[in-house]
């Protein structure tokens, strides 16, 4: 028989920037960029859900009045990502790059 681990910290899941994320207090994350500069300390309201670490609530879609704190630590560049295309026999061949900006944040507080 297969037992389910439980974890011992607690999480939060979380909706930014069209992405959804699982935070845990002290972890590091990268979201798409946001208006602040770093040392800003900034709230994400977009809870999706929230456990901790035995009882997990899930909001219809948000938590209301649950939040995340967090300090934005820097602000910088992914890796260049490369679109390619080419049509065999015909001569054409199309190369763009893309870099995108994104914000680093650590997790403070999960409430």
């Amino acid at each position: 028989m297969a037992t389910k681990k439980t974890t011992d910290k607690a999480y939060a899941i979380v909706h930014t920037g069209g992405k959804q994320y699982m935070v845990k207090e002290n972890d590091t994350l990268k979201v798409e960029l946001l208006d602040s500069k770093a040392g800003d300390k900034i709230e994400l309201k977009n809870v999706l859900a929230v456990s901790d670490g035995t009882n997990l609530t899930v909001g219809t879609p948000e938590i209301k009045g649950a939040k995340v704190t967090c300090t934005v630590v820097d602000q910088i560049k992914a890796k260049k990502v490369i679109n390619f295309k080419k049509k065999r026999r015909k001569g054409y061949s199309r190369k763009v790059g893309h870099r995108q900006n994104l914000m680093v944040l650590h997790v403070e507080k999960i409430n």
